[in-house]
């Protein structure tokens, strides 16, 4: 049996690595190949390229990199062709997998797409176009399955693993111990993303947020995990600019999850970690930005259909975090909204009973079924 799965960045490489230990246990002789992170080669797969060689994200800066992606996939697609796996996997990052899907697929290869692009917010049409390249969609958030059926096209709410791995009740004390914070002082844990362009585009804006933040709690810790190796570079540079505010700042190696755990409130970029710090049970402030080409093309075609970004919002269809985007992604506003968490105790605990019940939504053992709806894939 030999199974290639493609994930393009750190959240992908997560999912990955679930499934493939879900699916080894179904094929205990199988091989894994494609592209991974650590995560995923831990897992065992044969990594050909590394996650972080497609973690591209917006028009404008897919349209940068595009020589160089193009390029990694025509190598990729003769690759694959020439291993002839039981199935493709392509795991999130669809600019890039979907048409190695399509192109696998015209070949007489089974291909699955693993998280659904989000047609819910924008473009539902995607759905059929999606089914084209796929003969297998799977979705992490129960809204989108009934979409795909619209178009006549196979799709399976797995659950969200993150969901799984977190517990109900995080135990906040216990990751406070853990990151060696005293008593009850106040912290606020930052993510401004796992890629190195989110980073250098949202760690300034933070950065500022945090100081303005400062001023008005001055016994205030940061926590700022750091992805990997690079991150942690990037983000050190940054900090280095600011060295009265670094005095406050610990750079943790990971541990994403512990330090949002450990907090009073949370400010990150959106994306999963707006899920995991719902997962998590922390408020939090969500603050992005998009190249300005980007939000140009977007707003003018009025492709967004949502009425929220954050994943906390959408699964409840209604505002339980503050969401700053673009113009409004200023330090003034984030320091504002942060605050907000830290001085209003009666409002973070009625955030609670609502991320529980979206929590239990979610729980639902998604790498196995998951790694149960491929393999019936494969027997057919």
């Amino acid at each position: 049996m030999r199974i290639a799965l493609v994930a393009g960045e750190a959240s992908g490489d997560q999912l990955g690595a679930g499934l493939i230990a879900e699916l080894r246990l179904r094929f205990p002789d199988a091989e894994f190949a494609g592209i991974g992170g650590p995560g995923m080669r831990a897992a065992g797969l044969d990594a050909w390229h590394d996650s972080q060689e497609l973690a591209v994200m917006g028009l404008a800066e897919v349209l940068a990199h595009l020589p160089r992606l193009l390029r990694l996939r025509s190598r990729l697609r003769k690759r694959l062709l020439a291993w002839k796996p039981d199935v493709f996997i392509g795991i999130d990052a669809p600019d890039f997998n979907l048409g190695v899907e399509k192109w696998l697929k015209r070949r007489g290869i089974r291909t699955v797409h693993y998280v659904s692009p989000s047609v819910w917010a924008w473009r539902e049409e995607r759905a059929a176009k999606i089914g084209d390249s796929a003969d297998l969609v799977l979705c992490l958030f129960p809204m989108e399955p009934p979409i795909y059926a619209k178009h006549a096209v196979d799709a399976r709410f797995v659950g969200h693993p993150l969901a799984d791995a977190i517990p109900m009740e995080p135990d906040r004390q216990a990751a406070r111990e853990a990151l060696a914070i005293v008593g009850h002082a106040p912290v606020l844990a930052m993510l401004p993303g796992s890629r190195l362009g989110e980073i250098a585009k949202m760690l300034p804006v933070f950065l500022d947020t945090a100081a303005l933040v400062a001023q008005s709690i001055p016994t205030l810790q940061i926590l700022l995990p750091a992805a990997n190796a690079q991150c942690d570079a990037a983000i050190r540079d940054q900090l280095r600019a600011q060295p009265a505010l670094a005095a406050r700042v610990r750079v943790l190696d990971g541990n994403a999850q512990r330090a949002m755990i450990a907090s009073d409130a949370v400010l990150l970029a959106s994306g999963t970690a707006a899920l995991e710090g719902m997962l998590c049970k922390r408020p939090m402030v969500v603050g992005h930005r998009i190249s300005p080409t980007t939000y140009r093309i977007v707003t003018r075609l009025g492709l967004l259909k949502s009425r929220y970004v954050s994943l906390p919002n959408v699964l409840a269809d209604a505002p339980l975090i503050p969401e700053l985007l673009q113009h409004d992604c200023v330090p003034e506003k984030l320091a504002a909204a942060c605050l907000r968490w830290f001085g209003q105790p009666q409002t973070v605990e009625a955030l609670l009973p609502q991320f529980i019940a979206l929590h239990k939504q979610l729980r639902c053992d998604a790498s196995a079924r998951a790694a149960d709806a491929v393999a019936e894939l494969i027997a057919q």
